[in-house]
């Protein structure tokens, strides 16, 4: 049975990539209990991947040590993700578009441009070492997807 209230997590996971696994899975779960489609799951998870991997890198420069806060909201009606790092933060607007000229054979801003793209509302803090996300739901569950695992 779909649930009619959203669920929350909050979680401090380590700056490494194996990090966020389980947090992810909890992520997919609840995106499957909500009977979220397939464009749905991969637009989030992959703006949960970007996310993570960027306050990693960037903000937290790969500190071992150094913790990436994650809140998640999922409910029936939209998709929330919050992301805090460690780091001094980053002006958004600074950015060099990953699109246009000498920028397309640069890696820089390639997780931006993708958060941007699948979510509905992407901002940043003032000092920009948090992003909210908000995605908000495109359609349910095809019946096919109902039994894949």
């Amino acid at each position: 049975m779909k649930p009619d209230r959203a669920t929350k997590k909050t979680v401090l996971v380590d700056s490494h990539p194996a990090a966020i696994e389980q947090t992810r899975q909890w992520l997919l779960s609840q995106l499957n209990q909500f009977e979220y489609g397939d464009d749905d799951v991969f637009a989030v998870q992959l703006a949960f991947q970007e996310a993570f991997y960027n306050a990693m890198k960037h903000g937290n420069k790969m500190t071992a040590d150094k913790k990436v806060k994650i809140d998640c909201l999922i409910g029936p009606d939209r998709i929330e993700i919050s992301m805090t790092d460690a780091g001094s933060g980053f002006d958004p607007d600074d950015v060099p578009d990953c699109r246009v000229g000498e920028n397309l054979y640069k890696t820089e801003g390639r997780g931006l441009l993708l958060m941007r793209s699948y979510m509905d509302i992407v901002e940043f803090n003032e000092i920009g070492n948090s992003v909210h996300m908000v995605r908000f739901p495109r359609g349910a569950k095809s019946p096919a997807s109902h039994t894949r695992k």
